[in-house]
């Protein structure tokens, strides 16, 4: 089989992290992942807490990877984001970004 690269992503609230995987064909979405040594790198979440995605659609870790994949691991939300305007409302406040005053 060929290889061909594939990105995974993870994403924190101050910064986005991205690598570039070369990988064989028939790789998972999970073995990808493994493989790029992103979890070592951030011991405080697990695989298995994680949400997986492919270009923002939301996939099993058995999914195999094709060429050009962007894989992406989502973390669990802290606040639903309906609860967070409600807050905000109660304040006052509002969603729109700091900078854009």
């Amino acid at each position: 089989m060929s290889e061909f690269e594939v990105e995974v992503v993870f994403a924190l609230p101050q910064k986005q992290f991205l690598l570039t995987v070369l990988v064989e064909g028939g790789e998972t979405v999970a073995e990808v992942i493994v493989r790029s040594r992103l979890m070592e790198t951030f011991p405080d979440y697990s695989l298995a807490e994680l949400a997986l995605g492919v270009w923002g659609r939301e996939v099993e870790e058995n999914r195999i990877v094709k060429a050009g994949d962007r894989i992406e691991l989502y973390r669990p939300l802290e606040l639903d984001p309906r609860e967070a305007r409600r807050q905000l409302a109660l304040t006052g406040g509002t969603m729109s970004h700091p900078d854009s005053d």
